[in-house]
């Protein structure tokens, strides 16, 4: 019991000292169930947004499919800001700093790729520091809406997922293939 204490207080650190201190002073479990399926899947989607934007050029991380829609690095700082965010509905403090408008200014390839694993270490604390008994808990969040703890982390996958996807099509539109499926398409046929 004590080694698992030490190693959630090393993974907090290790996760930018991020703590749930509106929740209570003692650390919870380490994550099992939904909460350790959650930590996994931020890894997966992580890793593909991560490889995604490592692929890009940073002279594409202006581009926009149109006027008015978001371009390549304000898509991801729109995905690290949502991380930042969302867990404000649980009562976790926003990192000083993060605001909405982060997608206007966060320009640059390397600040956009540091914001946003930061970005998916914070969730995953969120959900390292919940308890399976906070899962069930009622919570508004846009517009008031009420639901549970449970669905806001399905909230944040979601979100994730959703620009994942948007991600791969700008970086398909700039002729760059996600990195996880080099080799698994075969190459275009020149009419």
């Amino acid at each position: 019991m004590r080694r698992q204490f030490i190693s959630l207080g090393v993974l907090a650190v290790l996760m930018g000292g991020v703590a749930l201190s509106s929740r209570g002073a003692e650390p919870a479990a380490a994550p099992s169930g939904i909460r350790a399926e959650f930590i996994a899947e931020v890894d997966s989607v992580g890793k593909k947004l991560t490889d995604l934007a490592n692929a890009m050029p940073q002279e594409k991380y202006s581009w926009r499919p149109a006027p008015g829609i978001r371009s390549v690095s304000e898509v991801y700082v729109h995905v690290a800001g949502g991380n930042f965010l969302i867990p404000s509905f649980l009562g976790v403090k926003v990192p000083e700093g993060i605001t909405r408008d982060m997608e206007k200014t966060v320009t640059d390839k390397a600040k956009v790729i540091e914001t946003m694993k930061k970005s998916f270490d914070r969730v995953k604390s969120v959900a390292a520091n919940m308890t399976d008994g906070d899962l069930d808990k009622k919570v508004k969040i846009f517009g008031g809406r009420e639901v549970t703890e449970r669905a806001l982390l399905v909230t944040i996958l979601n979100h994730m997922h959703e620009h994942l996807g948007q991600s791969i099509a700008y970086a398909r539109m700039n002729g760059v293939a996600p990195p996880w499926s080099e080799g698994a398409e075969p190459p275009a046929k020149k009419s």
